[in-house]
């Protein structure tokens, strides 16, 4: 007899499918989704059904807007379009946005340079982050990459490309620890680190 019955066993593997979530972890997850009434199930099935079809790319800054044009951010007039913060990620804005104190627009670069991994700069929101200091209305850039070697790669290729520009590119200080992920850090190292920043060039 197999260990779970065919339909755990799928739910199980498709739990496994998420970042993070190991053996263990999707056969908890799977027995605690067959514990909840039809009315939850539907209701999780409809919430991911619905931000996967509601959910579209801002075509400003290439994060995400559940509107048909710009992002909230991108459309807010109160903030500061000459400073651009660049992440990694979409989650990354979420994030950042924790510091209260930082009231500029961002950039969604969608990864980092990884030549292990083959993703080079065509596979990624570069050439929109370009396009935009063309403008002529930007004048710096806070490179928000994770503290990794790929994020520092990528941090100094962005510098590099914007330097005929003449637009200031900054990086987030190691407020954060070498290693780990914006996403896990909280305020006030987040605060320190946007305060730190330091200069490409200086």
């Amino acid at each position: 007899m197999a260990e779970y019955i065919a339909p755990i066993k799928r739910l199980i593997e498709e739990f496994r499918k998420l970042p993070g979530v190991g053996a263990k972890t999707a056969v908890r997850y799977a027995f605690a989704t067959l514990s909840l009434n039809e009315s939850e199930i539907e209701q999780f099935a409809d919430a991911i059904i619905g931000a996967k079809r509601d959910i579209r790319v801002c075509p400003v800054c290439c994060g995400l807007t559940a509107s048909e044009g710009k992002c909230e951010i991108c459309s807010d007039e109160n903030r500061d379009s000459s400073v651009i913060c660049v992440v990694e990620s979409a989650k990354d804005i979420m994030v950042m946005e924790k510091v209260r104190s930082y009231r500029g627009m961002y950039h969604v670069l969608g990864g980092v340079l990884s030549p292990i991994d083959n993703i080079s700069s065509d596979d990624l929101n570069i050439k929109e982050l370009v396009a935009r200091i063309e403008e002529g209305a930007v004048k710096e850039v806070i490179v928000a990459t994770n503290p990794t070697p790929s994020g520092d790669t990528t941090a100094a290729y962005i510098a590099r490309i914007l330097e005929p520009y003449g637009t200031e590119v900054s990086r987030l200080a190691y407020g954060i620890p070498v290693g780990g992920d914006i996403e896990y850090a909280d305020e006030i190292t987040l605060y320190r680190a946007m305060e730190g920043r330091k200069y490409y060039g200086n």
